[in-house]
């Protein structure tokens, strides 16, 4: 049973890969429907198929703690992080949709007038706070379009401002629990609370997010140094302030709500669920007041990404396949035979490289499964390395392949070398960099 539960994890895990790059959606009447989740869909049958994780199993690792979501903690549920993961993605998505993100990214713009050197700080900071408080996908999603807009526009390259947005959105994505699917997983995989997640990976995120600044900023420093010759950008406009303002005291809201959740008792997915809920009946309270369609919020669950649904849930059979066949267990004892000491390091590490393998949303709930027996700020590590992995390589995550496949689409030139070449660069030392700073905690606990 082991060597069938280790043979389909890794026609999962290269079925996904090859998805990813080759062949990441379909087109089907005009529409672009995602693939990337189907070999692990078949892999996960397959395991039940041929009863390496009998039914039972199967029905029970995915819903046996469903009951204790409305009155405490128990083990782990795939519902729970999808269900948080959603709710805070819908908000996401809803300010974007209510032009806040486009608007900002076009201020930024402004803002810089002819400086490049000040375009680059500009456009670090504001991505890194808008990440923080919101989603790193939907930040690269929108900014790309623009940054490249205007690049054209000057006539100046846009790779610099294009890098610098990629790794600024998936260095402070770390800092909330928030800010990627992957820590929501492996957080809630852990039963870490949204203030005690916050007090372990604050200071590690300002250790990578400063030394992937000062990189960045020595990476592309001659090209700064000349002016911008065209800096004229129109702002965009917020069309519906009034939406804009509702999605933005939502997330305040929430946001406060996920900090005091655990002090009050309340889980995460509760919070996000009842955000999601408090949206769409306010957007649709909003329309009705207004006389108009609800357009934004239609096209919010238009752009959610439903194929992460079947993608978890079938990696978290896969997941349960090694963990029952103790291959997880092996793995384990390999990483922690150095000791608790090294634990930061090894994970830190080997998590980076294992994203940039198999895309780092498997890799999280494989190493969810790895980490049980480990010291908690193994944990933290491979959160790290869920986020400074995807810049490494784009395989490191579907944010990765979107942005590559948008850049294509807008005419830019960046090849996978061309990433590669810049993630090496860069995420080495901000991988260090952010272990480092997850050491400082360490030894101050």
């Amino acid at each position: 049973m082991m060597t069938a539960a280790i043979v389909l994890s890794v026609i999962a895990a290269a079925g996904t890969i090859l998805s990813i790059v080759f062949l990441p959606e379909v087109k089907i009447k005009g529409k672009r429907i995602p693939v990337f989740f189907v070999v692990p869909v078949i892999s996960a049958i397959l395991i039940v198929a041929l009863n390496v994780l009998t039914f039972r199993e199967a029905w029970d690792g995915l819903t046996g703690d469903m009951a204790s979501m409305f009155h405490g903690r128990n083990s782990v549920n795939p519902v729970k992080i999808l269900l948080l993961f959603f709710g805070m993605t819908t908000v996401s998505v809803f300010l974007d949709e209510a032009g806040v993100f486009r608007f900002l990214a076009t201020k930024s713009m402004k803002l810089a007038g002819h400086s490049r050197t000040k375009l680059f700080f500009i456009l670090y900071g504001v991505v890194s706070i808008l990440t923080v408080f919101t989603s790193n996908d939907i930040i690269i999603l929108t900014f790309t379009p623009f940054i490249c807009y205007f690049c054209k526009n000057a006539d100046i390259d846009p790779v610099p401002y294009l890098v610098t947005e990629f790794v600024a959105a998936n260095t402070f994505s770390m800092f909330f629990i928030i800010g990627n699917p992957t820590n929501i997983y492996l957080a809630e995989s852990f039963h870490m609370t949204f203030s005690g997640y916050l007090k372990i990976m604050a200071l590690p995120t300002i250790f990578g997010g400063l030394c992937a600044l000062l990189v960045l900023y020595l990476l592309f420093k001659k090209q700064f140094k000349e002016e911008i010759p065209v800096s004229e950008v129109e702002t965009a406009k917020i069309e519906k302030p009034y939406l804009a303002i509702f999605g933005a005291v939502l997330l305040i809201i929430c946001l406060v709500f996920l900090i005091i959740a655990d002090y009050v008792g309340i889980e995460m997915w509760a919070v996000a669920t009842c955000a999601f809920l408090l949206l769409v009946v306010g957007a649709l309270v909003i329309a009705a007041v207004k006389k108009e369609k609800p357009t934004e919020l239609t096209n919010v669950f238009k752009r959610l990404p439903y194929e992460l649904i079947p993608f978890v849930i079938s990696m978290f059979i896969v997941v349960l396949s090694l963990k029952k066949t103790g291959v997880s267990q092996k793995i384990a004892d390999v990483f922690g035979a150095a000791g608790e000491r090294y634990d930061i390091l090894t994970y830190g590490v080997s998590s980076t490289l294992v994203a940039n393998f198999i895309n780092n949303i498997p890799m999280s709930v494989l190493y969810s499964a790895i980490t049980e027996t480990a010291s908690p700020f193994a944990v933290y590590a491979s959160v790290i390395g869920s986020n400074i992995g995807a810049f490494l390589t784009p395989v490191g995550a579907l944010a990765g392949i979107m942005f590559t496949g948008l850049l294509k689409n807008l005419d830019v030139k960046f090849t996978f070398l061309d990433f590669l070449k810049y993630g090496v660069v860069v995420a080495i030392p901000t991988l260090f960099a952010t272990l480092a700073g997850l050491y400082v905690v360490y030894f101050l606990q």
